[in-house]
């Protein structure tokens, strides 16, 4: 068995049924109608999953995650309901800032099929996040990081981006990963915030940028096309008065046009500093740089940034993109973002794309660019050649 599937729902057939479900794809299942019997089941069988109706004569659904979030509950939970898909998503977002592990929402009468999907995607998810915890065991000091700066264990991955309409290569946006001699990947929300903390994160952005201009040059002298290639700004990188300077100069030392580069700067990372961030971006963006605005849309001032800086670029939260097909409002969301950007003159990419579905509705509300696994998961850049063959 692959795992262990808790049902709580006050009707048994319903119960009886998504266990049949849970066991046919391969785990093994409990069903319980009362809230007694499934907090003992929790405690003392420790499921993997909790399918859990939300609406119950004892106790709603809203409460028995509260108490599960009391318990720290470490199991994926599919919601399930016959209320309208807008409290259904309330009750994923609830679970969710309460710190449960929210694998999915299924409306009334259930699809098996989603179930079982729900069930599959959620159990590798753990297996990925039980490895990754054994990691974060391992805890990173001043030292190891100015260690892996002095060797060079810092690399860049790339991520395609697509041009909407066309489906052609547009460009990569450039991720780092620490390759650890002993813990080997680890990924950039491990260790860039201590980064920055300890005023280490120019140094991790110098190579970086080094390393992403070089790759640049070498791609397009195999696969001639006119790329651009998105990089991400720390917050620390724009209150030093220098950067944008140095920029330019590896730009020109690589021969590659700041035309061709976008930096990607968060809504939390242009308000740092507001009043140093405004004088760096517009001077990167007199250099010829572009500028982006990442996450758009989660964010209370969002609007205000995209006054106030000159950017050229915005992106869609990919929480947004990746429940437009399964939310009236999600859709509307993406929707109004897109239209906002081309009022404003700015290119509009959309992250998190995952299927076909999701990125024939982006085109068909005319966004730009979009990337996601559904395009091309973060890759080596030895690979993106061989990739850009296949796909163009």
């Amino acid at each position: 068995m692959s795992g262990r599937v808790l049902i709580l729902d006050d009707d048994s057939a319903v119960g009886e049924t998504i266990g049949f479900a849970s066991e046919t794809a391969g785990m093994e299942a409990r069903s319980v109608t009362r809230p007694d019997e499934f907090f003992r089941a929790v405690d003392e069988w420790q499921p993997t999953h909790i399918v859990l109706d939300l609406v119950m004569p004892e106790m709603d659904g809203v409460e028995v995650m509260r108490l599960l979030a009391e318990r720290k509950c470490e199991a994926r939970i599919i919601v399930l309901s016959g209320v309208g898909s807008r409290v259904l998503d309330a009750a994923r977002r609830t679970a969710a800032e309460k710190g449960l592990h929210v694998a999915g929402v299924l409306p009334k009468p259930i699809s098996i099929k989603a179930l079982q999907s729900f069930l599959t995607d959620s159990s590798r998810a753990r297996s990925r996040r039980t490895s990754a915890e054994k990691k974060n065991r391992f805890v990173i000091t001043r030292e190891d990081l100015q260690q892996a700066i002095a060797e060079r264990q810092f690399e860049v991955v790339y991520q395609p981006k697509i041009e909407c309409s066309t489906r052609k290569t547009a460009g990569f946006e450039a991720l780092v990963r620490w390759r650890h001699p002993v813990l080997g990947e680890i990924m950039p929300d491990h260790f860039i915030p201590l980064a920055e903390k300890l005023d280490l994160i120019d140094e991790i952005t110098q190579q970086i940028l080094e390393q992403a201009l070089l790759w640049m040059t070498e791609v397009e002298a195999v696969a001639p096309l006119s790329l651009s290639l998105s990089i991400n700004l720390s917050a620390k990188t724009l209150i030093d008065l220098g950067f944008a300077d140095r920029l330019a100069r590896l730009c020109e030392d690589a021969g590659v046009n700041p035309d061709r580069v976008i930096l990607e700067l968060t809504e939390t990372t242009a308000m740092e500093d507001a009043v140093l961030a405004l004088d760096l971006v517009t001077r990167l963006r007199m250099k010829g740089f572009h500028i982006s605005i990442d996450d758009v849309g989660t964010g209370y001032s969002s609007m205000t940034q995209l006054v106030r800086l000159p950017f050229s670029e915005m992106k869609v939260d990919k929480s947004f993109v990746m429940t437009a097909m399964v939310s009236r409002e999600s859709r509307t969301i993406v929707s109004s973002i897109i239209e906002l950007g081309h009022k404003l003159d700015l290119r509009v990419v959309a992250e998190g794309v995952e299927d076909e579905e999701t990125l024939d509705f982006l085109a068909g509300v005319g966004c730009d660019y979009v990337q996601g696994f559904f395009i091309a998961r973060p890759m080596s850049g030895n690979s993106v050649a061989d990739w850009i063959a296949q796909h163009d």
